[in-house]
């Protein structure tokens, strides 16, 4: 009750509301910035896991289709043999070489990352 006659008496009540109000405002406007920014990345997610799955399809058939075009010549399990060795060496290389990889990855975000911040 004291409290509310000085803020009063020092006109100081008006600018406690509006500070109130401001500050109420101001968590709006970050909690609406947050649903956007997260929307935005669960877009961009769900394009790069549609991409992911499209490219996955096509490394599928064409894996495939290569094998039965290198069957045709050294016979079909010979032909699916070296495409599935391809892909052994493929991974192979890509476990030798993660560290190295991961670290390339890592530079290219933070300079994209730097970028946006700027």
């Amino acid at each position: 009750m004291l409290k509310d006659s000085i803020l009063k008496l020092l006109k100081l009540d008006t600018l406690v509301s509006n500070m109130t109000g401001f500050v109420e405002a101001r968590m709006e406007l970050v909690k609406l910035e947050i649903r956007q920014d997260i929307n935005k990345a669960l877009a961009k997610i769900s394009i790069l896991f549609f991409l992911a799955f499209a490219i996955t399809l096509f490394l599928v058939f064409i894996s495939i289709a290569v094998a039965f075009k290198i069957g045709e010549s050294t016979g079909t399990f010979e032909g699916f043999s070296i495409v599935a060795a391809f892909y052994l060496v493929l991974a192979l290389v890509l476990f030798f070489l993660r560290e190295t990889i991961r670290t390339s990855i890592e530079k290219q975000l933070n300079k994209i990352i730097s970028k946006q911040k700027d």
